[in-house]
């Protein structure tokens, strides 16, 4: 992806698949006010886009980003920040709504507060082996307010997440790994080829049938098991009622990968 430099958050469909870019490279991709606002609108066309079934963010340059430009962000968080129209809080704790489609993604460099939120906040993440990473808002008399604080513990288990939320100290990608942060490190050439194979993948997948498996795994961790389990069987019904699901048995069945409608 070739970077536009008047954008904060470059955009690229790739099929069915969306690649979005954080396009700050010479501040290390740190988060400006354009660059949240760009952000939370370009995730929310997204949802509303039948067409586009996966996204993936990645940052252009060396780093991923070095978190929020509290100088020039500062003052809105102060006043609380509120979403622009059509956005979609991919963060969960600014009150706008959220995706009900994956979101993967990829980091390298710096990766600092609020992306290794983002990370936690998204449903498969990859590094590449340079990463480093620090929820380092202690550090400035702060707290983590993008949800680290209630994703940390629940993924890489209390202990662990204390250990770096509370100190601010840096980690790097074998940690990360370690604490369920990212699924897969790879070299820093070889991070965006295979992030963006593995998007594609999960974009190629029966749209219906993703959403659902997201919806249910969401529900089972912000609800409960019960809940969660309670819902099956409606789902069940209606996916077996689907085009789609008429169209996995026929792939199945000529041994060949689905040609999903989102039907």
């Amino acid at each position: 992806m070739k970077p536009a430099s008047e954008n904060r958050i470059t955009s690229e469909h790739r099929g069915h698949l969306l690649v979005l870019g954080l396009n700050r490279a010479e501040k290390r991709n740190a988060f400006d006010q354009r660059m949240l606002d760009e952000l939370v609108l370009a995730l929310g066309e997204y949802e509303r886009d039948p067409n586009l079934r996966c996204a993936l963010l990645i940052a252009h340059g060396d780093h991923f980003t070095a978190g929020l430009d509290l100088a020039d962000v500062g003052e809105r968080f102060r006043k609380g920040w509120q979403l622009p129209a059509g956005a979609v809080d991919p963060w969960g704790t600014f009150g706008g709504p959220r995706l009900s489609k994956p979101l993967m993604v990829a980091a390298q460099g710096y990766c600092f507060t609020i992306g290794i939120e983002l990370m936690l906040a998204a449903d498969i993440c990859l590094c590449a082996s340079n990463a480093r990473f620090a929820q380092m808002e202690v550090r400035r008399g702060l707290f983590p307010f993008g949800g680290a604080t209630l994703r940390l513990p629940q993924t890489a288990g209390w202990g662990n997440a204390m250990r770096w939320l509370l100190t601010g100290d840096e980690f790097d990608a074998h940690e990360a790994y370690r604490l369920g942060l990212v699924q897969e490190i790879w070299a820093p050439e070889e991070l965006l080829p295979n992030a963006l194979k593995l998007a594609a993948r999960v974009a190629s997948r029966a749209p219906l049938a993703v959403g659902a498996t997201l919806a249910s795994a969401r529900q089972a961790l912000e609800e409960s098991q019960d809940a969660a389990a309670a819902s099956i069987p409606a789902k069940v019904q209606e996916l077996m009622a689907s085009a789609d699901a008429e169209e996995g048995l026929k792939a199945m069945l000529e041994r060949r990968e689905g040609n999903f409608s989102g039907n």
